[in-house]
């Protein structure tokens, strides 16, 4: 069959598709597509020029523990994606899609053989983590942000300082216009359909125009119609210089005919490597032959999984992604007309001379807080719900609380009331602040996933924001609901007890935070919702020993109960409310607690400071916030930095071998 080529015009710039004369018509619509969309679609023009990147690798092998064995995903496979080029790899289920696309995008480090070079040379991940960026196959975004402003906050934290507002906007502008999101630019991200959330996500990525963009299924869940628009759109951001490799589960015929490259796995072994036109006249080599009436994806993929022996076969016969069949198309050249962030990388990196060597992010921690803190205090306003049901939650709470011990806070008949009134405050505000981020955080922390490996901003950053971002709303709510249940319980109206007691309710409330921050970044919902109330029902019954015997508390329970943040807090609340009080009113005929001093003393509690017990529950909130802030370290870094894991395993397995 002889190869056709056809040169079009798409924006000013010609394309080449090359095809076989089986599949004229399937091609024809490829260019058509390509045309109809260069008519409505503007060239990224004003985008930082960026240079060619090829990604190459060689014997890459790929194997998990599960259990005693190790089982090998990827054996040994080779192979290139080019600039200019958009490439799919294909496969089976389980063929080891994802695995390879997350090797070559650098998500997985750990248990990998072989060589992957980025233009020849050895990919130095500090380098390539600037220069690529990987869009998984779910569409997490922030819900609560317009698709501008999304834009914006992904052109404030990319581009660095140096460029003005003004240039920003005309870099999402264009963005916007090229990707067809500009009519939506006012929409919420959680009104878009499924086609436009994958094209935001492409659209955020693309602010600092990485010449390598790894997709992950991105036509997963869409259409046919979308689908096709995706695949021209990745077609026409590919022949603008990048390097865009996708993995697609099974594409139609219309849809396999628009990659440039096709990269084929089963079982771990690449089966083809070359043009889509080219496939066929492969397979036929092999003596699989096609029917005319058959999708060449749908064949091959049925072939590989019916045929055992045809896996080893056309693995032997391209030397496992070594030998590919392959025209090069014709690539469009940019129009230079921004000098948008210097020359920085015009040359490939990979000398100690790069200036991206020095350039840790474009922009400073400083800058990265005040951005990611606006967006998320920006989404918390919008959260109008949550809002409401936290108000309607701690009234309520506050009055029910209230009512119970109506009026009882100054009488010695019953001083034990007063103890029930501070655990009650306490109970409501730790159960309430630690499950609000076990049951939300985790899917926050997929985001963060996405934008953290995606370069956008520092963790520190990032765990800072997140850090003093609830502080506000949590201090107008406890004061809220301890000033509705203080008064109505009869405590002293002295100001200085009631800040007092407010201050330890709130310090309750961010360390029992601080404890859902913890078990949201180690765990999903689901695990979450049970770890979080088995976790701090110990911290309260601890808290709770030694009521009626406080001079005689063992000396081991004395030091587990100083384990407990709830103890301190309780106590602080115990000291505003009885330290240095006149004696209480006695409502009946013997009051023995009329003295607060003897009541303190019989809750272990008399030779306690309050200045002391706050401080306490302040280190426990810096204990917990950094186990936080390494356990979500150790999560990011577990998928795609885990050299500390990788020496570990090692260490098990000689152990084991000994």
């Amino acid at each position: 069959m002889a190869n056709v080529p056809l040169v079009r015009r798409v924006n000013g710039f010609e394309a080449t598709d090359s095809i076989t004369s089986s599949h004229k018509d399937s091609n024809r619509w490829s260019v058509a597509a390509l045309e109809r969309a260069g008519s409505t679609l503007k060239a990224l023009n004003r985008l930082a020029i960026r240079p060619p990147v090829h990604v190459g690798f060689e014997d890459v092998g790929f194997t998990v523990n599960s259990g005693k064995n190790e089982r090998e995903i990827l054996h040994k496979v080779s192979g290139e994606f080019r600039s200019g080029e958009l490439a799919c790899i294909i496969g089976p289920s389980g063929a080891g899609k994802s695995t390879l696309l997350n090797i070559l995008s650098g998500y997985i480090t750990q248990n990998i053989c072989g060589k992957i070079t980025i233009n020849g040379q050895a990919r130095n991940m500090k380098i390539f983590k600037k220069l690529s960026c990987y869009i998984q196959q779910d569409d997490v975004l922030q819900q609560w942000l317009t698709v501008s402003e999304s834009m914006k906050v992904a052109a404030d934290l990319k581009l660095g300082q140096e460029l003005g507002s003004t240039e920003k906007e005309l870099i999402v502008e264009e963005i916007l216009q090229t990707l067809g999101l500009y009519d939506h630019r006012d929409t919420m991200t959680q009104s878009l359909s499924g086609g436009q959330l994958k094209r935001l996500a492409i659209a955020l990525e693309l602010v600092n125009n990485p010449p390598v963009v790894f997709l992950d299924e991105p036509t997963t869940g869409l259409d046919v119609v979308s689908v096709r628009q995706m695949a021209v759109l990745l077609r026409l951001l590919s022949r603008q210089g990048r390097t865009i490799v996708c993995t697609i589960h099974q594409p139609s015929a219309t849809l396999f005919s628009l990659f440039d490259r096709v990269y084929i796995l089963a079982q771990g072994l690449c089966c083809y490597q070359g043009t889509s036109s080219m496939l066929l006249p492969f397979l036929t080599e092999a003596r699989y032959i096609c029917p005319k009436t058959h999708n060449p994806a749908d064949f091959v993929l049925e072939t590989l999984s019916s045929v055992p022996e045809a896996r080893r076969q056309l693995s032997e016969l391209c030397h496992n992604g070594k030998i590919h069949k392959y025209q090069e198309p014709t690539m469009m050249p940019y129009k230079k007309s921004s000098k948008i962030h210097s020359d920085a990388i015009q040359i490939f990196p990979g000398t100690e001379k790069d200036p991206l060597l020095k350039m840790e992010y474009p922009t400073t921690f400083l800058f990265q807080f005040y951005i990611l803190i606006k967006r998320m205090v920006t989404q918390s306003k919008r959260e109008s719900l949550k809002l409401w049901l936290q108000l309607l939650h701690h009234s309520l709470g506050a009055l029910v609380v209230g009512s119970i011990f109506f009026g009882l806070g100054n009488d010695a008949k019953s001083p034990m009331v007063n103890i029930k009134f501070c655990l009650c405050c306490q109970v409501f505000f730790m159960f309430t602040y630690a499950m609000i981020p076990i049951l939300l955080f985790p899917t926050e922390v997929e985001v963060l996933k996405r934008e953290y490996f995606n370069h956008w901003y520092s963790f520190k950053a990032y765990y800072a924001a997140r850090t003093l971002n609830t502080v506000p709303t949590t201090l107008f709510f406890t004061t809220l609901f301890t000033t509705v249940a203080y008064f109505m319980a009869g405590q002293p109206t002295d100001w200085v007890r009631f800040v007092l007691f407010t201050t330890c309710g709130f310090l309750t409330a961010i360390c029992s935070e601080s404890i859902g921050l913890l078990i949201g970044a180690l765990c999903n919902e689901r695990n979450g919702a049970i770890l979080g109330p088995s976790a701090v029902a110990p911290l309260l019954a601890l808290a709770c020993y030694g009521f009626g015997f406080g001079e005689h508390i063992e000396p081991l329970m004395r030091y587990l109960m100083n384990t407990s943040f709830v103890r301190y807090s309780l106590s602080g609340q115990c000291l505003a409310l009885f330290h240095n009080r006149a004696p209480l009113s006695c409502s009946g005929d013997i009051c023995i607690y009329s003295d607060p001093k003897i009541f303190l003393r019989d809750l272990g509690m008399i030779e306690d400071i309050y200045w002391q017990q706050a401080l306490a529950v302040i280190l426990f909130i810096f204990l917990f916030r950094i186990m936080g802030f390494l356990a979500l370290k150790f999560k990011l870094f577990a998928g795609f930095n885990s050299e500390t894991m990788v020496y570990i395993s090692k260490l098990v397995k000689r152990r084991n071998t000994k």
